[in-house]
């Protein structure tokens, strides 16, 4: 009986095994993938409709099926084969009617040969339901610790109250000498006498709030508090966001995920509320995790004016777990559902672009991004433009890189002004492309029932068809094979925590100074270089098999003992392991209220300027391009295939840049083009001992891209 049973049992495991290769060879692009040169080549001319731009198509007008067919037919005639379908104003969101009509457009998708991505909410940001949880559920809303009072007390005055159940933290504060008095509130009542002094006090409340948001069934159509979004801390409020949403439309044509459906599109959660992030067990999980109680600490979060030193380090703690929690709570819970379902996850988060507004209301990037199966960042409002210096796109690719994700994306558009033509729309999103973004996401398209799609500026043009086209193969062969930046620069979340804003003006800098000098890197968060590469040899290698020989830990007040430690391992190595600004003057271990002081860094390479200098480069491995005479016009972007090395250059000025260039790779060198899907031998170009020499020849706002390899 036993070996029937085991027979059984690797039967099982065999039809497991076979069946998800079955399904990773039918559905590769979600995977790192490690082609051929000429496995590549025979998709270029028409890459899988997996990797075309998409229309962010929002269904603002009434929508029949009629407008349905005309909009796709629309959209792939001018060369578009995916659309992200977003809920409009002038249909019931979540209703029998609603998911009705948007089967249909997922059976119209399908019969075109097209992809269909679900926006999954009623607007934004995500995480609200369209209103279901303010009507539904209303003990899953979003919540806040607030200072719900402040009372004045002079000296010798007596304050006797009861207190209210959701009352968490009372601090009196003398405005004197500015020190404070925890209060003892534990039988549910204030009774204090003020001593000597001019005193405050402050009574802490957790309250139900949420950060605006903008739903279709608001009859005002504005951006309000009306709808509130669900508890992003507490996994039971992200499992019913799930019920009320993606388990709808997996009811009406789940045998559709994975296949005509890719994955629903979250957008912009964050915490932009009066107050700071809260959930009914947090004390309890910070507890837990740090192992002190942190209620006297939480006033002093909301008040005006610096922190006392013991004040800001268990903020710096309080950001720390629930940064965490919205990471593993509200994106991680998705991504898994994502993951069952055959289908991706992708969102972006607010403030992509002002990391120290998006680490106040959002806690990390890369712990949001951790899950995510498609990170991704927004330009939506000029924040990429010609006269800016705008490298953020490097936050979602890299986020990428280092968990194992082919891909990430961009949301592009919507509300620029002035509103770009097509070279200047071509140029933005090069700007992205040659940072690693390799999935387009055009804002915004409305559908149209007057007869016409909701196609409109640069978008409506004659020459759209063929940046679509360009696009379209351009984000195809950059989502090939592997990433290959050597450089990792650390990103100074947990010094931002402790209100280092230094740190990020230093990260910026040198994110920009390493891209015009031809440094290609990752950005790398703390956590991941404590518990996530893998040190082997003289190198750090990510979940895609990238390996980093230099890491630049740009100006920071703190670091964790667990990167440290792995830094120093590193270093030992041989790896080369640089710090830029300000070097750590604190070693955080499991809180930042109890942390060893500056640690000894006799075995790293000190560059106190905060610049990247002559001594800086030195100390980085060699470049995998290198340019007789730099430019900092000329950005480029590096993925290898398996027997080839694809570059992409990109030149951002207005002025014509010709160089002399060597490049690592080995074989014939040949120039793809997007445009065309032609590929031609470029002439004048060499290779020998693993070094293509060539002339490197790019016009205003040009794009470059070279493979070097086999035939």
């Amino acid at each position: 009986m036993r070996s029937y049973l085991n027979i059984l049992l690797l039967v099982l495991v065999l039809v497991i095994l076979w069946h998800n290769s079955v399904l990773s060879a039918e559905r590769p692009w979600p995977q790192i993938s490690n082609p051929t040169v000429a496995e590549v080549a025979s998709n270029f001319k028409t890459p899988p409709p997996e990797y075309s731009m998409t229309f962010y198509w929002g269904w603002d007008g009434p929508v029949t099926e009629e407008v349905i067919t005309r909009d796709l037919d629309t959209f792939k005639a001018n060369g578009v084969r995916a659309v992200t379908l977003e809920p409009g104003y002038d249909m019931e969101y979540l209703t029998t009617g609603w998911f009705e009509m948007v089967k249909v457009a997922v059976e119209q998708a399908r019969i075109r040969g097209m992809k269909v991505w679900l926006v999954d909410e009623g607007k934004y940001p995500s995480g609200f339901a369209g209103g279901k949880f303010s009507k539904e559920r209303p003990d899953l809303r979003m919540q806040a610790l607030v200072l719900a009072e402040r009372l004045s007390v002079a000296a010798g005055e007596k304050i006797l109250r009861k207190l209210s159940p959701e009352t968490v933290s009372v601090v009196a504060v003398n405005r004197e000498d500015n020190t404070s008095q925890v209060l003892d509130i534990s039988n549910g009542e204030l009774s204090w006498t003020a001593p000597e002094g001019d005193w405050q006090v402050l009574l802490v409340e957790h309250q139900f709030r949420t950060s605006p948001t903008r739903a279709v069934n608001n009859p005002t159509r504005g951006k309000d508090t009306s709808n509130s979004l669900c508890d992003y801390l507490d996994p039971a409020a992200t499992q019913q966001f799930i019920e009320f949403t993606h388990e709808q439309y997996k009811k009406y044509f789940g045998e559709e995920f994975g296949k005509t459906v890719l994955g629903f599109r979250g957008d912009e959660p964050d915490y932009s509320i009066r107050g700071i992030p809260w959930t009914n067990k947090i004390f309890q999980e910070f507890q837990q995790r740090k192992g002190y109680d942190v209620r006297p600490y939480v006033a002093s979060f909301l008040t005006r004016g610096d922190l006392a030193e013991q004040q800001r380090r268990a903020k710096a703690d309080y950001w720390d777990v629930w940064s965490d929690m919205f990471g593993e709570n509200f994106f991680g819970v998705q991504a898994k559902w994502c993951a069952e379902h055959n289908l991706q996850y992708l969102v972006h988060l607010n403030h992509e672009d002002k990391m120290l507004d998006l680490v106040r209301s959002e806690g990390d990037f890369f712990r949001c991004m951790r899950h995510v199966q498609m990170p991704g960042i927004d330009t939506i409002w000029s924040q990429i433009w010609m006269d800016k210096v705008a490298d953020f796109p490097k936050y979602a690719s890299s986020a990428a890189h280092l968990f194992a994700r082919p891909r990430a994306f961009t949301e592009s558009f919507a509300a620029y002004k002035p509103a770009p033509n097509v070279e200047q729309a071509k140029w933005i999103l090069n700007h992205q492309l040659v940072r690693g973004i390799n999935m387009v996401e055009v804002m915004f398209v409305p559908a149209s029932s007057k007869g016409r799609s909701g196609m409109r500026g640069w978008l409506a043009t004659e020459q759209f068809p063929q940046v679509a086209r360009y696009l379209n193969r351009a984000c195809y062969i950059l989502s090939q094979g592997h990433p290959t930046a050597s450089i990792a620069l650390y990103h100074p979340s947990m010094s931002m925590w402790l209100g280092d804003e230094q740190a990020n003006d230093c990260a910026l800098t040198i994110m920009q100074q390493l891209l015009e000098q031809q440094r290609d890197f990752d950005v790398v968060d703390d956590r991941s270089i404590g518990s996530l590469l893998k040190l082997e040899g003289n190198e750090l290698k990510n979940l895609s098999g990238q390996k980093y020989r230099a890491v630049i830990i740009s100006s920071a007040t703190a670091i964790s003992k667990a990167a440290l430690d792995k830094l120093q391992a590193f270093a030992d190595k041989g790896g080369s392991v640089i710090f830029v600004g300000r070097t750590p003057s604190i070693v955080v271990e499991k809180t930042f209220l109890n942390v060893s002081g500056s640690p000894a860094l006799d075995w790293a390479i000190i560059e106190p300027s905060g610049q990247v200098t002559d001594r800086v480069i030195k100390s980085l491995p060699k470049s995998d391009v290198i340019l007789e005479q730099t430019c900092p016009a000329i950005k480029y972007t590096h993925r290898r295939w398996r027997d080839a090395e694809l570059y992409m250059f990109f030149n951002e000025s207005r002025e014509k840049q010709t160089r002399k260039a060597t490049l690592s790779g080995s074989g014939r060198v040949k120039v793809w083009y997007p445009a065309t899907g032609d590929i031609k031998p470029l002439t004048g170009a060499s290779s020998e001992n693993g070094v293509a020499s060539l002339t490197l020849e790019l016009v205003p706002y040009g794009t470059k891209f070279i493979v070097i390899g086999a035939k």
